[in-house]
């Protein structure tokens, strides 16, 4: 897979307003009321990206859960970096945390 272009990547960052990019990688830390709900989002986030075959660097604060994403074998972003930043945001919204 190849890395997107800058203007791709600007494209898509549009998809993902919560999102940050942070040179190569996609970054967004989710915040839950207690680390019980912070750790059932984190299960729900390995099981989507094992799922997709793509797996996001997880930093675990108590209540808070900062995820980032690349694709270390394309050296930058891919479409598969904003999907699974998708997929993360709709099990945070839906309350899967």
């Amino acid at each position: 897979m190849n890395p997107l272009t800058p203007a791709e990547i600007k494209t898509r960052l549009a998809t993902v307003p919560h999102w940050t990019r942070v040179r190569q990688a996609l970054r967004r830390t989710f915040e839950f009321p207690d680390f019980a709900t912070a750790m059932k989002f984190v299960n729900a986030v390995a099981r989507a990206a094992e799922k997709a075959g793509h797996h996001p660097d997880i930093e675990i604060r108590w209540n808070r859960v900062t995820l980032t994403l690349t694709t270390h074998d394309a050296g930058g972003l891919t479409d598969r970096d904003f999907d699974l930043a998708r997929r993360c945001d709709r099990l945070a919204s839906r309350g899967t945390a």
